[in-house]
């Protein structure tokens, strides 16, 4: 696998943080979780928001984890034919959502939201954060999707690498969680300043995805990676 492909779920991860209906809310989200008002959120409450960040991307981390498992498993073993038709497919599906994104291609589905809803806080906040961080990733909300779709569409089209591709996401996803969470008060001011930007991550996000759905449907990914190695070996030498 291309070290291009974990780098572009790595930055999936972090536009999917950055979409204009997710980011605005997360400080408060977070604050919520840990039954901590964001004007608290200073010294130890500060801590209290961080450690319920922490089991909120954990919840998501082992949903992505088991999904990459889940893919690898079921779809590694198919005859080479098969694997072919499916980086086709594959490819298909990330130029679509590539298209999406920059606002060229209009897909209802991913216009409605599809969410499990956890009901009930638990006696733990840290258990609480957890649960929702796993139905945070189980769910499929406009803003997310695409940048999901497009590596589940990665992943399904070289499945011996799902698990990575999705683990790249989830760090991708998460490591912003857990900044804004540790900084969750001053947070709001930065996402305020630059929301109105953030449409423009999506666009240049976007036409990746389309130069990234054309090299995995004419499987011209594991080229960029030998003549990544070409480079290396010749730096090398």
């Amino acid at each position: 696998m291309s070290e291009i492909s974990l780098v572009i779920a790595f930055i999936a991860g972090i536009v999917s943080f950055l979409s204009p209906c997710v980011l605005p809310i997360i400080p408060g989200f977070l604050a919520y979780l840990s039954g901590v008002s964001l004007e608290e959120s200073k010294g130890r409450q500060r801590l209290v928001i961080f450690l319920n960040s922490v089991f909120f991307v954990l919840g998501f981390s082992t949903v992505f984890a088991l999904l990459g498992v889940l893919l690898n498993t079921v779809l590694a073993g198919v005859a080479y034919e098969a694997q072919t038709w499916l980086a086709r497919i594959g490819g298909v599906v990330i130029i679509a959502f590539g298209l999406y994104l920059t606002g060229l291609l209009k897909i209802d589905f991913l216009e409605r939201e599809h969410k499990f809803r956890v009901t009930r806080k638990f006696k733990s906040r840290y258990v609480t954060s957890f649960v929702f961080g796993s139905a945070f990733a189980a769910g499929w909300t406009p803003c997310v999707g695409a940048a999901l779709g497009a590596i589940l569409g990665l992943a399904a089209s070289n499945p011996g690498s799902a698990f990575s591709l999705l683990m790249s996401y989830s760090l991708g996803l998460g490591l912003p969680f857990l900044v804004v969470g540790l900084f969750a008060s001053g947070a709001v001011g930065i996402i305020n300043k630059y929301a109105k930007s953030l449409k423009y991550v999506n666009i240049i996000f976007g036409i990746v995805l389309i130069v990234l759905g054309v090299l995995v449907f004419t499987e011209s990914l594991n080229r960029i990676a030998n003549f990544e190695l070409l480079n290396r070996f010749l730096l090398a030498t």
